[in-house]
């Protein structure tokens, strides 16, 4: 779950792998989650399928948290496991991912929702994940420079925003557009927050969705990981 003294400065945003950052066209972007990691490491999975030679290959995407519980760290996380015919061009690579991304995205944020983790964390669907998520996603598969189109603000900015509206945690969202929320300086706005359409950039690729056919073979969609492992004292 992000804090308030996870607040960084938006003329950092192209340099930020970790924090949080308040953006006019996104409104709070998590740089954990923006920074695309996760779809790098699946589209490796689906280089290697393609050059392996086989007719299919396997590829699977997976969200994961720690829980620190009776001086042990438990990882739980929620996976897709997908079956793709090879001869994929670049375009349905990116569908592919895209779909499998947005789908244990969500499952992801609704295991977070559950009863079980709210005395730990009141992250799922927390108003900033799934557009963390997507835009991390677009990054990934075109690398660059997007504090440009995103207008990241300044630190003071980004905490008065905060302090007004409260924590992005008790703003919940549970789809792919963002939230923004009014300087609470300026007097020619409404101050309450709101949600608004995605910039162009990221509306372009259209999420894979012809499961009819023998191109993708689902071997799950809703896969729940577990871990343990002692916790140092």
């Amino acid at each position: 779950m992000s804090t308030r003294r996870e607040i960084k400065d938006g003329a950092l945003f192209d340099v930020l792998d970790r924090g949080i950052v308040y953006t006019e066209a996104l409104g709070w972007l998590d740089m954990g989650h923006a920074r695309g990691n996760d779809v790098a490491a699946l589209k490796r999975q689906f280089v290697e399928g393609e050059r392996s030679g086989k007719p299919s290959y396997s590829v699977m995407y997976r969200q994961d948290m720690g829980v620190l519980k009776f001086k042990s760290r438990l990882g739980v996380g929620k996976f897709s496991h997908w079956e793709i015919k090879r001869g994929r061009s670049t375009e349905d690579i990116n569908r592919i991912m895209l779909a499998m991304m947005m789908n244990t995205a969500s499952r992801f944020e609704g295991l977070q929702s559950l009863r079980s983790f709210s005395w730990y964390t009141d992250s799922g669907f927390s108003g900033e994940d799934l557009v963390s998520d997507l835009f991390g996603f677009y990054r990934a598969i075109i690398p660059g420079r997007y504090g440009y189109r995103l207008k990241p603000v300044s630190y003071e900015s980004a905490v008065r925003r905060w302090d007004y509206y409260g924590a992005i945690g008790s703003h919940k969202n549970h789809g792919f557009r963002p939230i923004l929320f009014p300087d609470p300086q300026d007097p020619c706005v409404r101050h309450q927050p709101y949600t608004v359409n995605l910039p162009h950039f990221m509306t372009w690729l259209r999420p894979w969705d012809d499961f009819a056919s023998e191109v993708v073979k689902v071997i799950t969609n809703d896969g729940t990981s577990l871990s343990f492992m002692g916790a140092k004292l």
